[in-house]
Order: structure tokens, then sequence, then C-alpha cells
């Protein structure tokens, strides 16, 4: 599993978006170090400090680091000379808190260090897409056919709120779980497709209660993958009662 450094000038912020992260995450989140603030409560970043996370964290698979502002990226950079891991070490540009979220769930999830740092690079999608009648830039809808896959079922969204951040994560790490690649579509407009596999794509369809939806996968686990999602989405995601 691939390590995540998050590199903050304040320890709270750092500290809030790891525990948001965490909470979506499951039972097998992926190792997570801050290095957050310059010391004595001084707001700021130090590059030993980040340096010291990284060599804490690194694993084979790869560490994935997060910075919040302009100066956290130097320190990141700077750490890069001190660190003395041999694994490869990525400087993310994704945005702090929806990065950081996309990081920590995929890779729970059992994803590798060159699928999380898309998936957290793309984090800004699926607001975009939500805002997208609001007078923000609308992301395009994924175009695969939803019934493209070897095997597929069907579900009805029950809980209240819907396909929301929590169920989402529910669904990635489910899927890590199984050989699939699944995709998760409104049945009723399966121009509405996003991969099992992205919390954000799948919150950026923003499906409410009682949209019906289409699991198709393909991949060695196929079935077992597909009706995994199909019972998980009729019990409410764990929402109801």
């Amino acid at each position: 599993m691939i390590g995540i450094v998050v590199v903050s000038h304040s320890p709270a912020l750092a500290e809030a978006a790891v525990a948001l992260a965490l909470q979506m995450a499951g039972a097998s989140p992926p190792p997570v170090v801050v290095a957050a603030g310059a010391g004595d409560g001084v707001i700021g970043t130090d590059a030993a400090r980040v340096a010291a996370a990284i060599d804490e964290i690194a694993t084979e698979e790869g560490v994935l680091v997060f910075m919040d502002l302009g100066s956290a990226v130097l320190s990141a950079e700077m750490a890069l000379e001190f660190a003395e891991t041999p694994h490869e070490v990525r400087l993310s540009a994704a945005p702090f808190v929806e990065g950081i979220v996309a990081a920590v769930v995929l890779a729970g999830a059992g994803a590798g260090l060159d699928e999380v740092d898309r998936e957290a690079s793309g984090a800004m999608a699926a607001k975009a897409a939500q805002l997208g009648d609001a007078g923000g830039t609308p992301v395009p809808i994924d175009e695969r056919r939803a019934d493209a896959g070897a095997a597929v079922a069907e579900a009805v969204i029950v809980n209240d709120v819907g396909l929301h951040a929590r169920p989402a994560s529910l669904i990635v790490a489910r899927m890590g779980d199984f050989d699939a690649e699944v995709t998760v579509s409104d049945a009723d407009d399966p121009r509405r497709t996003a991969s099992a596999r992205s919390m954000l794509a799948l919150m950026g369809l923003a499906l409410a209660k009682g949209t019906r939806l289409r699991f198709s996968a393909s991949g060695a686990d196929a079935a077992a993958a597909v009706e995994a999602l199909r019972a998980l989405t009729a019990e409410g995601y764990g929402e109801l009662g």
C-alpha cells in the first residue's frame, strides 16, 4: 500500500483533512503522516519535517505528498533532496482536501501510486460537474456504455441522501475485494456513468434517492462485484434505520 504525506502550514488544518479522509477509508486505510507547522506553534512548513515524514511512511509502493499553499510546495521540493528513502516519492498537484480524501479512499482499496495520483489530480471534477448549472464549468459525462461489461445488476438507491460521499467511499472500498472493472450508472440515463473505483466521479453523478443504478463489470470477479454493489445499494449503504 502506498504512503501518504500531508504538508500544511497549519497542523489543525492538516489533521482535520486527514480525519475526514480516514472516516471515508473504511477498515484498512493507507498509512498517512502529517508534516505541518514550523514548530512552537508557528504557522509554516519545515523541509526537514517533511523529509522525516516521507522516510517514516515510505514503502516500496511509493509515497504521494499533498501540500496546501505555495511555500509548502517549496518545502516539499526541498524535502526530496533530504529524504533517504530509495522508493518513489511524488508531489501531487491535487486540491488539498479533495485530493487527500480521494487518495486515502482509493489507496485503502489497494490502488497503486499511478492510479491514486491520477484520481487525486482530477479531484475537482466532481465539484465542477455539480456546479455546472450554477455557473461552473461542466465536466463531460463519461460516455462509456453502462451495459458494456460481462455482468450486470441493478438496484434502486434507498437511502435518503443518495450517492453522496460516504456511499461513494464504500463502493470504492468494496471494489478492492474484486478483480473486476466496474462502472456505475443511472439506468435511465446510461450516459451518466462513472468508475466504481473513483469516489469523486461517483459523487459527481449527483444521484438521488429513487435513482435506479446499473452496475456493469468485466473481469474474473465481474459477477461477484456487481452482486456486492447491488446488495450494498439495496441495504442503503448502512444508512437505514
